[in-house]
């Protein structure tokens, strides 16, 4: 694929939520799992597919899903567990499924995390709510093998494919394979897929085989968007006094004000002062929690503010949101930038339904 010259980058600019629903149909229909606030969901739908089931068992997660689905989507709030592909097809015209996609909670494999002492143990999100997800991987494999989908993608973070859990990563691959897929894994980088935010992520890509195509993943763009560029004209905050407060008090102010642009604290290892002209750092859950170091504002001794976030975060200026400063954050941090997976999409519609 030939790269557009870096002197045509076009302005930075995510569609409104009524511009993504207006985009025309490409005829392809998708099953989302792991929904999460439908950050993936966002980036097919950009892409012209028609999102016809989301499941998101975390219901802070998915009250914003539903807040901004597509009127069609039926969004399921059980357990993965309980979800079976007969279950989800009854709940929608039965139809042979053009894309399953998905994001397994991944706070077991993160590097930045404990990995595998989590193993077993249920993680606790916003709202009060657990579940265990180091075992959802086998779910999601379960139901690729009971919808048999066109093509099968999920999504995670890095660690999934390093120390301990290389197992999980191959295991991955394997039974994609075994269930009648051509499997390829790629590590992806945000920033180079119009997302102002370094944030790497593996994805997985399974193609069924009686399409008789391999698994495309999207070339990268020839340029980067920076933080300065994404926060042009974004809105003011609706809460101002909230999130000036979201800035942990003397200890951590501190700190930041011996960090300099493009650098971390080394005191508090999460504490991030971006580069203005450089995309920033990757945005993690729970850099909301008012005692957390996180990655901060450039030239003020805050963290970003919500409409801040968004547009960090390859969302739209009007995407719904609700709960505190803190939940909102977690919502965003554990999404799916959209633009990237609709680069993802796109190169599915284009370079392997399309032509298969």
């Amino acid at each position: 694929m030939v790269r557009i010259p870096a002197t045509v980058k076009p302005p930075y600019r995510i569609p409104s939520m009524g511009e993504i629903a207006a985009v025309p149909p490409n005829g392809l229909r998708l099953v989302s799992t792991f929904s999460g606030a439908g950050g993936s969901s966002l980036g097919f739908r950009m892409a012209g597919f028609r999102v016809d089931y989301a499941s998101e068992f975390v219901p802070a997660a998915r009250a914003v899903y539903e807040a901004n689905a597509d009127p069609r989507t039926v969004v399921d709030g059980r357990d993965i567990r309980t979800v079976s592909g007969k279950s989800i097809l009854e709940a929608i015209d039965p139809y042979d499924v053009d894309v399953l996609e998905g994001s397994p909670p991944c706070a077991s494999y993160s590097s930045a995390g404990r990995r595998s002492k989590l193993w077993g143990e249920a993680k606790l999100y916003s709202g009060g709510i657990s579940q265990r997800t180091d075992d959802l991987f086998p779910e999601w494999l379960r139901l690729v093998g009971e919808l048999r989908p066109r093509v099968a993608v999920a999504e995670n973070v890095t660690g999934v494919s390093e120390g301990a859990s290389q197992g999980v990563f191959l295991g991955i691959l394997r039974g994609l394979r075994a269930l009648g897929y051509r499997a390829e894994a790629r590590r992806l980088d945000a920033s180079w897929l119009g997302v102002p935010q370094a944030r790497e992520r593996v994805i997985f890509l399974g193609v069924r085989d009686d399409l008789g195509r391999d698994p495309v993943f999207p070339e990268p763009l020839a340029y980067r968007y920076s933080l300065r560029e994404a926060l042009v004209d974004v809105p003011a905050a609706a809460d101002p006094a909230e999130e000036a407060r979201s800035f942990v008090g003397y200890a951590l102010e501190s700190a930041w004000r011996h960090v300099r642009a493009g650098e971390k604290s080394k005191r508090y290892y999460n504490l991030v002062r971006p580069n203005a002209d450089l995309p920033i750092a990757t945005i993690s859950a729970l850099g909301g929690n008012p005692g957390a170091a996180s990655v901060t504002h450039p030239s003020e001794p805050r963290k970003f503010s919500i409409p801040e976030l968004r547009r960090l975060s390859g969302f739209p200026d009007d995407f719904v949101l609700s709960g505190s400063y803190r939940e909102r954050w977690e919502r965003l941090g554990r999404a799916v930038p959209p633009p990237m997976m609709y680069a993802v999409a796109r190169t599915i519609a284009t370079r392997i339904l399309e032509e298969g």
